[in-house]
């Protein structure tokens, strides 16, 4: 299987695969060398995870993976850029369906792996949203502001261009001063979230955005194009410090897929 790659400006590539399973399996690949490459030159590493089909089976294909077993995972810490605010066993907890994809089965300490607040955990979003703030601050390191620097965050899109949490025209997207807001009136169910904030995102040195499916394929168009305002396109204006890097499917490219 092929993909092909072209640039958009020097900050932001595009890679396209076939189709949504070999966009999980070669992004599964690529976390695993970009975590493999960071531990190379520092200590600890930290990646801040995904939901959603494609985010968590690629988690799922890195568990698989051989490239797992030569990871050291206990220089490795595990964040979420945003997480629905329900109760821990909720079936549709980001973190829930990320430890049963990857995480309960990798040798990691549990003090690496930091997961948002459920409501058995905070008496608010806004409680979570702070703690979560807290505990990033105390992972900072001397250099860091508010935030451990993220060497890879992991982020989907929906059909409307929001990623993690922020959704177009929600106040959220105003957030700043801090690196996690609390979510209310989600356009998306459930509608109590936590996010990080674009502060934090934009910290990181790299940013993915995974993307598959024909329904994000306009999405994909105008926020790649550069025109649209954040409040309409919020993927639009995310970037990493170093990477940003859109990995898509040919259906969320919007291009036919090759033929066999």
């Amino acid at each position: 299987m092929r993909s092909s790659a072209h640039q958009h400006g020097p900050e932001r590539a595009v890679v396209v695969h076939p189709d949504a399973a070999a966009l999980a399996e070669a992004t599964a690949a690529r976390l695993l060398l970009a975590i493999l490459d960071a531990q190379a030159v520092r200590h600890p590493v930290h990646v801040a995870l995904t939901g959603g089909t494609v985010g968590i089976r690629l988690l799922e294909r890195a568990r698989h993976s051989p490239l797992a077993a030569i990871v050291d995972w206990t220089g490795v810490h595990l964040w979420w850029g945003d997480e629905r605010f329900v109760p821990r066993a909720d079936s549709e907890r980001n973190e829930g369906q990320a430890r049963a994809a990857l995480i309960d089965h990798l040798p990691i300490p549990a003090r690496n792996v930091h997961p948002m607040a459920a409501t058995e955990d905070a008496a608010t979003a806004e409680d979570g949203a702070a703690a979560y703030a807290t505990e990033l601050a105390a992972a900072a390191g001397p250099d860091d502001e508010r935030s451990p620097t993220f060497d890879v965050v992991l982020l989907g899109m929906g059909p409307d261009a929001h990623v993690a949490s922020l959704f177009p025209g929600h106040p959220a997207l105003a957030a700043t001063g801090t690196t996690a807001v609390a979510v209310h009136d989600s356009p998306k169910p459930p509608p109590d979230r936590i996010s990080l904030t674009f502060e934090a995102l934009a910290g990181a040195r790299q940013v993915w955005l995974v993307v598959a499916g024909a329904e994000k394929a306009e999405a994909v168009r105008r926020a790649l194009g550069g025109a649209a305002d954040v409040r309409e396109a919020p993927a639009g204006a995310v970037r990493g410090r170093d990477v940003t890097l859109w990995l898509l499917d040919t259906a969320a490219a919007g291009i036919d897929a090759p033929r066999v």
